[in-house]
């Protein structure tokens, strides 16, 4: 018998990887990074990175030459010499707040009648014939006005002020234009950057904006990107975000145990198996197929001056005009009516979270608990709320997460002005305002709260079986 076809090699085999639980969460996970952890990166990303907050200044007045220095954004500079670069064409339509300069390279004979092959820029020429599709074709040489102005017009080697002069030609000179080129007008600047230091260098026209005096300008934008608190100072020092926090703030502690209390309350009603529980069951989910706008609509025709409630106060002759309860003079009537619309609305949610958890407690149990003498109350607090911890951290992490975005109830009930949340200021300035990087700042400001409050639920309401571990 062969002594190594034992039993001990089938079992020293290695084992097969199952890759069935990998495969299943896959799609868990890409959903994560695409629609959570990519957002929440770009939003964080625009509330603390200025990708033009500094512009790198060249050696020379090309893309490829060494940095001589970096300006901060909206820094004073002092404009010493201008030069025109070629443009790619496609940079021509997608750059914003370039300066360009049309160049004609043209073909013609000077004073001598020596012929001339080089680049003018377009000011010097005056077109005077053109093809069908509006492309010239020849001109003459413009005459240039004052007594001290040279009367000769220099013809470049290069589409460039700077570069060799291939011949001179006198005013009014015919000249056949050969090609023609669109450049980007750089500027030779020079400024103070972030540390006090004088630096100089050439930069794009597209990042300069240029003064009157054509001699003097300021950084409008820079090229390259740097962390900054600038956004975050803008919220803070935003006149709407102290009363939208406090805002939020409130209509948070005021929604939230409300709809814990009434959301416990019912799903003890439907797990009680009373007759005609079902109904009941269907009664406090309706408000889950009805979206935050149109509850805030609803309860908007319910508070307005010609509202349901006005109508049933004054049918029933307790006033005897109506009441005005949405307006800046009332503002806490608008709390209060957000506060009812909220609770209404959602108050479902968590009441399906707490059924779910009822339903996991042992009927034994609580049977157990009734034979012993204990009442509802006890069984309640002794026996159901502590099973339902796990039930209620979810329930109240979201709530929390949701009271903290809202946002249409909001605008529905008080149009955004009186009562602002949040929600509605990162709306506000990404919308109206076109300010991404402060409504991100807003944005992850809500973010941030949320995370801090879910981690403050997970500590102080855990099971038994955390609290052991811990």
């Amino acid at each position: 018998m062969n002594e190594d076809s034992t039993p001990s090699n089938s079992l020293g085999r290695r084992r097969r990887r199952d890759w069935t639980p990998y495969l299943l969460i896959l799609p868990t996970v890409l959903y994560l990074l695409l629609f959570f952890a990519w957002p929440m990166f770009r939003g964080l990303g625009l509330a603390i990175w200025n990708p033009e907050a500094l512009l790198a200044l060249r050696a020379e007045a090309t893309q490829d030459s060494a940095i001589a220095g970096k300006l901060p954004q909206g820094a004073e500079v002092e404009i010493l010499e201008r030069q025109g670069n070629l443009i790619p064409p496609e940079e021509q339509e997608e750059a914003a707040n370039l300066l360009t300069e049309i160049w004609f390279k043209i073909k013609s004979q000077d004073a001598e009648g020596r012929e001339v092959i080089g680049w003018v820029p377009d000011r010097r020429i005056r077109v005077r014939e053109k093809d069908e599709e509006e492309r010239p074709l020849a001109g003459t040489v413009r005459p240039k006005l004052g007594a001290k102005a040279d009367p000769l017009t220099s013809v470049y080697a290069e589409p460039n002020e700077r570069s060799e002069v291939v011949g001179r030609l006198e005013s009014r000179v015919r000249v056949d234009i050969v090609e023609q080129a669109v450049l980007e007008v750089w500027f030779l600047v020079r400024g103070q950057n972030k540390a006090g230091e004088t630096v100089q260098g050439w930069a794009q026209s597209r990042y300069i904006q240029v003064f009157g005096d054509e001699e003097s300008g300021r950084v409008d934008r820079g090229n390259a990107g740097q962390l900054t608190a600038e956004y975050i100072q803008k919220m803070t020092q935003d006149r709407f975000f102290k009363p939208a926090l406090y805002a939020t703030l409130i209509l948070t502690l005021l929604i939230i145990p409300v709809q814990l209390v009434l959301a416990i309350v019912m799903a003890l009603v439907v797990q009680a198996r009373l007759k005609g529980n079902t109904i009941f069951l269907y009664i406090f989910a309706i408000p889950l197929a009805i979206s935050d706008l149109a509850a805030g609509i609803i309860w908007y025709a319910i508070f307005t001056q010609h509202g349901f409630l006005n109508s049933i106060l004054q049918g029933l002759g307790f006033i005897d005009a109506p009441i005005t309860y949405l307006s800046v003079d009332t503002r806490y009537w608008i709390f209060i009516a957000i506060w009812l619309a909220e609770v209404w609305r959602a108050t479902s949610l968590v009441m399906i979270i707490v059924v779910s958890g009822l339903q996991a407690i042992s009927e034994e149990v609580l049977e157990a608990a009734e034979v012993f003498g204990a009442s509802l109350w006890e069984r309640v607090r002794y026996i159901i709320l502590p099973l339902l911890r796990p039930s209620l951290q979810v329930a109240l992490i979201l709530r929390t997460i949701f009271a903290l975005q809202l946002f249409a109830v909001v605008v529905a009930l008080s149009g955004g002005d009186v009562v602002t949340t949040l929600a509605n200021e990162t709306f506000r300035q990404y919308s109206l305002l076109r300010n991404p990087h402060v409504a991100a700042s807003y944005a992850s400001f809500i973010l941030l709260l949320s995370v801090g409050i879910a981690f403050l639920y997970l500590r102080t309401i855990r099971t038994q079986q955390e609290l052991e571990q811990s």
